[in-house]
C-alpha cells in the first residue's frame, strides 16, 4: 500500500481510531494485523518471506539467549545470516550475478547460457532484512536481550510505517516502545500529522513533479540537449531527496501519531560541508547500520592507513550494491568511497590553503575600499565547501539514476561539452509546471535554512493560533492544488 494513495488515506485513520479505542494489551495485535495487511496489499506471497525471516530470527535470538559465550551462539547467528542474506541474495542479486558472469566469460570467448529466474523483487526486502539482522547481531554480541514475545518481535520486523523504506530501526529503540501504553496526546498527534503533511508536500508537490522531467530526459538521453541533461541532473538530486526523505517524514509522523518515536533519517544533507558529513545526514539509519555492523567489524579507522582506505571503499561498494543489483550502483558506491578517501588524503593541503587565504586577507584589510574588511573567510569556506560537496554528490547521482553505465558516461560527456541550447528546456513540462517545480524547491530550501536555527514544528506550535493554523492550512492547500496524484511509487521501494 502506497502512502500517497486513497487506500492509505482510509487505512491510516481507521487503524489509529481503533488503536486508541482498544485496551493497551490488545494493541500489538491490531498493529501486527494492520502491518501484514499493509504489506500484503502489494502481493500476498510476500508475506511468506517476511514470516520466514521473522521466525528464523526469533528462534535464533531465543537460542542465542541460552548461551553465555559467543562461540556457542555463533551457529544460531550463522543460521540468521544465511537465511536472511540467502533470501535477499536470491531475489535481488541472482540474475545480476548470473548476467555479469555471462558477460565476463563472453569477453574471453567462452559461452555461458546465463540462468535467470523470473521473480519480482519483494518490496522493502533490503530494509526489513537489515533491521532483523541488526537484532540477531546485537543478541549475539550481548547488546540486546532476546525478545520472548513472538508477536511483539513480529511487529518489530513488520511495523507498517517504516516497513517498506525505513528508517531501519534498532531493536533497543523500537521493541521497548511496543510494551509501553501510549495515550492520545493532542500535541503529539498534531506534530505527527504536520510532519506527515510536510512529507506529502515533498513527495507530491516536489518529487513527483520533478520525476516527470527527470524520467523524460534520463530515459532517452540521446534525444536531450546538454542543457536538458544538466537541468534533469539537478532536478534528480532534489527528486530523490524529496522522495526518500518525504517517505521518512510520513513514516516518522505516522508512528508519532500512535505514540512511537522512530529515528531521524535525514538532516538537511545538501548543506553538508564534506562527503563524510553528507553520509551523517543522508539515510542516517543505513549509514549507522553499515558503520556498526560492517565498517567497525572490519577494523574501522583503528588499522593502518591503507587498511583504513580499504575498509571505507569496501563499505561503500557494498552500500552501492545494497541500493541495487546493477553496475551503475556499484560505480555510485565506488565514487563515494573514492570521495571519502580523497577527502582524507587532501585534508592537510586544504587546511593549509585556507590558512594561507585567511592570512592573505588579514594583510589586506586596510584596503577597505575594495571590501576586504567585510569578507569573512570562515563563512566563505563554509559555503564553498557546501557547494563543492553538493556537486560531488550531484556527479555521483548521474550513475545512480542512469539506466546503464554507458548512458551515464554519455550524459556526463554532453553535460560537460559546453554546447548548450535553451530550446525546449522545460521538456514535456509546460512553463507553469516548470515554475512550480522551481518555486517548490526554493520553498523547501528556505524551510531548511530556517531549520538550521529552529525546529519549524516547535516554532509554529508556539505561535498564536491566528498564525499557526493558516500556516498549516496553506501547507495542505498547496498539496491539494499543486500535488501530482498519480500514486507514483517511492524510489526506494525498488531497493
Amino acid at each position: 500500500m502506497l502512502f500517497n494513495s486513497i487506500d492509505f488515506l482510509i487505512f491510516f485513520p481507521v487503524v489509529v481510531g481503533v488503536y486508541f479505542a482498544l485496551p493497551a494489551r490488545l494493541r500489538w495485535m491490531l498493529l501486527l494485523a494492520a502491518s501484514y495487511f499493509f504489506y500484503a496489499w502489494w502481493k500476498f506471497d510476500y508475506l511468506f518471506l517476511i514470516l520466514t525471516s521473522t521466525l528464523v530470527d526469533y528462534v535464533s535470538g531465543r537460542m542465542m539467549g541460552r548461551y553465555d559465550t559467543r562461540a556457542r551462539r555463533r551457529p544460531w547467528l550463522l543460521l540468521s545470516l544465511c537465511t536472511n542474506l540467502g533470501i535477499l541474495g536470491g531475489f535481488k542479486y541472482f540474475n545480476f550475478i548470473s548476467g555479469s558472469l555471462q558477460t565476463a566469460l563472453s569477453s574471453f570467448g567462452l559461452t555461458y547460457d546465463a540462468l535467470m529466474i523470473d521473480v519480482v523483487l519483494p518490496v522493502g526486502i533490503s530494509f526489513y532484512t537489515f533491521q532483523t539482522l541488526a537484532y540477531s547481531i546485537d543478541v549475539y554480541r550481548g547488546e540486546q536481550q532476546p525478545e520472548k514475545h513472538l508477536g511483539i518481535f513480529a511487529l518489530y520486523v513488520s511495523f507498517f510505517p517504516q516497513l517498506v523504506a525505513g528508517p531501519i530501526e534498532r531493536s533497543q529503540n523500537l521493541l521497548p516502545q511496543f510494551k509501553t501504553t501510549h495515550t492520545f496526546e493532542h500535541e503529539r498527534v498534531r506534530d505527527g500529522l504536520i510532519l506527515m503533511a510536510w512529507g506529502f508536500f515533498k513527495k507530491l508537490v516536489v518529487a513527483d513533479r520533478l520525476a516527470l522531467y527527470v524520467d523524460e530526459i534520463y530515459n532517452a538521453p540521446g534525444e536531450a540537449s546538454g542543457a536538458q541533461l544538466l537541468v534533469a541532473t539537478y532536478f534528480f538530486a532534489f527528486q530523490i531527496y524529496c522522495d526518500f526523505s518525504g517517505y521518512s517524514d510520513i513514516a516518522i509522523g505516522a508512528a508519532q501519531v500512535m505514540g512511537y518515536d522512530l529515528m531521524e533519517n535525514f538532516r538537511r544533507p545538501y548543506f553538508s560541508k564534506s562527503v563524510g558529513e553528507f553520509w551523517k545526514r543522508w539515510h542516517i539509519s543505513l549509514s549507522s547500520w553499515f558503520k556498526d555492523y560492517l565498517y567497525i567489524p572490519l577494523g574501522g579507522n583503528r588499522v593502518g592507513k591503507w587498511h583504513w582506505y580499504f575498509n571505507l571503499f569496501v563499505v561503500f561498494l557494498i552500500s552501492g550494491l545494497w541500493h541495487g543489483a546493477a553496475w551503475t550502483f556499484v560505480v555510485w558506491g565506488a565514487l563515494h568511497g573514492g570521495y571519502l578517501i580523497a577527502g582524507i588524503v587532501t585534508k592537510p593541503w586544504r587546511e593549509k590553503l585556507w590558512v594561507f587565504a585567511d592570512r592573505w586577507l588579514q594583510t589586506r584589510k586596510k584596503y577597505t575600499t575594495l571590501g576586504f574588511s567585510s569578507i569573512d573567510v570562515s563563512t566563505f569556506r563554509r559555503w564553498t565547501s557546501v557547494l563543492v560537496t553538493f556537486h560531488l554528490v550531484l556527479l555521483a547521482w548521474i550513475f545512480f539514476r542512469a539506466n546503464t553505465v554507458t548512458e551515464a558516461f554519455y550524459i556526463l560527456e554532453h553535460i560537460f561539452s559546453g554546447k548548450y541550447t535553451m530550446y525546449n528546456l522545460t521538456g514535456d513540462l509546460d512553463r507553469y509546471e516548470f515554475l512550480i517545480a522551481l518555486v517548490s524547491i526554493a520553498v523547501m530550501e528556505l524551510v531548511h535554512l530556517m531549520e538550521r536555527k529552529v525546529n519549524m514544528r516547535s516554532f509554529l506550535s508556539n505561535r498564536p493560533m491566528w498564525l499557526r493554523y493558516p500556516a498549516y492550512l496553506a501547507l495542505v492547500i498547496s498539496i491539494l492544488m499543486f500535488g501530482q496524484f498519480g500514486a507514483q511509487e517511492f524510489i526506494y521501494f525498488q531497493f
